[in-house]
């Protein structure tokens, strides 16, 4: 089976650096460097890291999400359930790019600060981490709508599209909230650590593993 047009314009331009876009990641860099600071500074005056291993635990999701999505269009040959082959600074994975992982880097420690600090509390009746989990989820999805109907994120099967998006919601953004808020919750700090560890192992391992395969 052939690669899709967007498939193939992905792999042209895989994990080569766009001249005309390139520098415009080393301020996001710097944002994104300043947030983490920011937050490492409040932590080491509380004791509370619980919004750092949050924003790393949803990080370290997404690079498992990209892994097996690459792996998809590896043995189909055809298409990932998601491509991304627009206007990027650079394309890491077939659905991949600089700016998608900078946003992930970050999603954690957004949600964090939605969170309320009573864990029983409720809102409209559920749980508040739970209600957090699905809106936060919802309006990923809602994002990635906007962004197939501008092109910049191709969906080629009817199961994983803008007029079937539960799997999007549930496999594509649900688990990541729901991890969060189970990391940020671990009143022991040993527990986070070793439970972001776990979810860092399986994704840079796999990830550096089926690169030097060539498979993604």
């Amino acid at each position: 089976m052939a690669p899709t047009a967007a498939s193939a314009q992905a792999l042209d331009k895989l994990r080569v650096l766009n001249p005309y876009l390139g520098w415009y990641v080393i301020p996001i860099l710097a944002i994104v460097l300043y947030i983490y600071g920011v937050e490492i500074q409040k932590a080491r005056k509380t004791g509370n890291w619980a919004p750092i291993f949050a924003g790393l635990t949803i990080l370290g999701l997404d690079l498992i999400n990209e892994v097996w999505n690459a792996l998809v269009f590896f043995f189909t040959g055809y298409s990932a359930f998601w491509t991304t082959p627009g206007a990027s600074a650079y394309i890491i994975l077939i659905g991949w790019n600089i700016e998608i992982f900078f946003m992930f880097s970050i999603a954690g420690i957004i949600f964090s600060k939605f969170l309320s600090e009573n864990k029983e509390e409720k809102i409209l009746g559920i749980s508040n981490r739970w209600f957090n989990a699905i809106l936060f989820a919802a309006f990923c999805v809602i994002v990635e709508i906007l962004l197939n109907w501008g092109n910049y994120l191709i969906w080629e099967y009817v199961w994983w599209h803008w007029y079937n998006p539960v799997l999007i919601f549930l496999i594509g953004y649900f688990h990541f909230f729901v991890g969060a808020f189970y990391v940020y919750d671990m009143e022991d700090k040993k527990k986070q650590i070793r439970s972001v560890g776990i979810i860092y192992a399986i994704g840079l391992s796999t990830f550096l593993l089926f690169i030097l395969l060539g498979w993604i």
